[in-house]
């Protein structure tokens, strides 16, 4: 009786350790969701440092995924000029031809919840017919951004893109220490979200 409740601990010990093995080697692949379908107009939020989102929206519009696009920008200063200054010079010189359907949107929030609050002004202002969003973000922010905005302006049809960034970032978080670091960041803000600021944002 004894060796028979040994053994049966023993095999669901290495069911429960192969299914946590299972669960951390997916930890990445889960967090990415990249489903964009054709909109109105298209999000860019800020967060990484470079121009991965941007060049991914920027492709999508090219592509006739959306109608206009819009790019948030942080309104702090680096070198006496604004971020909004900044992306509307990049915008000119890497994009002219499609300067008049891009929009650069200031934000002072320092969360996505806050970013998309102060961001659906400019859409309002920039489209204000638009039913549908497509948001654009980097991969392994797709899943808590979509949750978010879906949340916080629910008036708008939304889709998301992941944008690849492998200095930051890949599914196989497991193969480079600064991947590590993000999957866990990000997991720890997507629980958060999930089980507590979830219920404090209108």
């Amino acid at each position: 009786m004894i060796k028979r409740k040994k053994t049966s601990l023993f095999v669901v010990s290495v069911l429960l350790m192969t299914l946590a093995g299972i669960l951390l080697r997916n930890a990445g692949t889960f967090l990415i969701l990249d489903n964009p379908t054709r909109s109105d107009i298209a999000v860019v939020l800020s967060g990484d440092t470079g121009d991965a989102r941007f060049l991914h929206a920027l492709s999508l519009l090219r592509s006739g995924y959306s109608q206009e696009l819009i790019l948030d920008a942080p309104d702090w200063i680096e070198y006496g000029r604004t971020s909004s200054d900044l992306a509307r010079e990049y915008i000119k010189t890497i994009a002219p031809e499609n300067a008049s359907h891009i929009h650069v949107c200031s934000f002072s929030g320092d969360s996505t919840a806050l970013e998309l609050s102060e961001v659906s002004k400019c859409v309002h202002t920039v489209a204000p017919r638009a039913k549908t969003a497509i948001l654009v973000t980097s991969d392994y922010h797709t899943r808590r951004a979509l949750s978010i905005a879906q949340h916080a302006l629910p008036e708008y049809r939304w889709s998301v893109a992941a944008a690849p960034d492998a200095r930051f970032f890949g599914a196989a978080w497991w193969q480079r220490r600064e991947w590590a670091k993000t999957t866990i960041t990000e997991w720890q803000k997507l629980c958060w979200w999930t089980i507590i600021d979830k219920f404090k944002t209108p």
